[in-house]
């Protein structure tokens, strides 16, 4: 007798259901800018941080580190002293938010896959001195410097020194003992890493090999805290928007924008109607892109700043109707002295404010 083969059912492939996009996304940069923190309902499952973070903890865990830093979304990266976790900065968790951040601030930080692995890693190690409190040691102390020195208003990187690793870039380690042992750290994370090989020769080898005895101590050991304590969450900043980045850029905006004129009119000259020259104008705006790598290469200031004050030293040319009468080499060496100048006081005036 023969058997009737069962007909198989072909069901149809499952499509995925799109997740609906809040109505904040389809909002102008104006009306977004009105909205406020708490009320965006953001949330970290999902984005390229919650995947790269993953990423990050199998490193972590290859390396026998058991403990788990928690994440939170806040206004910055930071990792506060006393928690064990890292705050994100808010337009991590939506690309619309990400396009509005680099509309006002003109970049994002941590905006691309290489970029925020390298901030995860460095965050993650000052997670863990948080949690084991590795500052308080000695071999920390004695490797690092002490971690109560005092943050400073600009540091000046040298380039060509040895003493430590470069990891984020504008040499970042040497602007304090935390960020030089994060960036350590960060380096000695890094999978298949050859930073025996990378630093033989350096006087930061000997830094990478404290940190890589320092974690094999840790292996599977327990944090001494372990608290998941969120400072500053998002959900409860009931603060729009346009407030957060009114008072972000707020730090950046000269108070008086002719008190730079002095310095200005000794690099260039009066316009004359029996000569004709280069307008100042012109010509910084000409060796703008120059500049700006220059000055962002020299130390961490951030891009709006840099952007902010050329604009700024543009415009005063032009007010002032200054020209071009020395060789233009000569000119931008004086100019890239004067910006440097202004973004300093900025830096200093901004930190004098909120140590008030």
């Amino acid at each position: 007798m023969a058997v009737r083969k069962k007909k198989s059912r072909r069901t149809a492939p499952r499509t995925r259901r799109k997740t609906r996009e809040p109505a904040w996304t389809r909002l102008s940069d104006e009306a977004l800018l009105q909205k406020r923190f708490c009320d965006l309902r953001l949330s970290l499952r999902g984005t390229m941080v919650e995947r790269h973070w993953k990423e990050v903890q199998k490193d972590l865990l290859s390396r026998g580190i058991r403990f788990r830093p928690h994440l939170w979304l806040s206004e910055e990266w930071f990792s506060p002293d006393g928690v064990p976790g890292i705050a994100v900065p808010f337009y991590m968790a939506h690309p619309r938010l990400m396009r509005l951040e680099r509309l006002i601030m003109d970049e994002v930080e941590g905006g691309n896959a290489n970029w925020l692995t390298r901030i995860l890693r460095h965050e993650a190690a000052h997670a863990l001195d948080n949690a084991f409190r590795l500052r308080r040691r000695k071999g920390w102390r004695k490797t690092f410097g002490p971690a109560t020195r005092p943050y400073p208003d600009v540091y000046r990187p040298r380039p060509a020194s040895r003493d430590y690793v470069l990891h984020l870039g504008h040499w970042y380690a040497q602007s304090h003992p935390s960020e030089d042992f994060a960036e350590t750290f960060a380096v000695w994370l890094q999978p298949r890493a050859r930073w025996r090989r990378d630093y033989q020769g350096w006087s930061a080898l000997k830094k990478l090999e404290y940190v890589d005895t320092l974690m094999k101590e840790l292996k599977g050991a327990s944090a001494a805290v372990d608290n998941r304590e969120r400072i500053e969450p998002l959900s409860e900043d009931t603060r729009t928007l346009a407030e957060h980045y009114r008072q972000k850029r707020a730090r950046y905006q000269l108070d008086r924008p002719g008190a730079y004129d002095l310095r200005l009119k000794r690099i260039f000259g009066k316009r004359s109607a029996r000569r004709r020259h280069l307008r100042a104008s012109t010509f910084v705006r000409r060796v703008r892109p120059q500049l700006e790598r220059l000055l962002i290469r020299r130390s961490r200031l951030h891009p709006y700043l840099v952007h902010h004050v050329l604009r700024v030293v543009i415009q005063r040319c032009r007010d002032l109707d200054l020209v071009l009468e020395t060789s233009q080499r000569e000119a931008k060496r004086a100019v890239l002295g004067v910006l440097e100048r202004i973004m300093m006081d900025i830096l200093r005036r901004d930190r004098e404010r909120y140590a008030l």
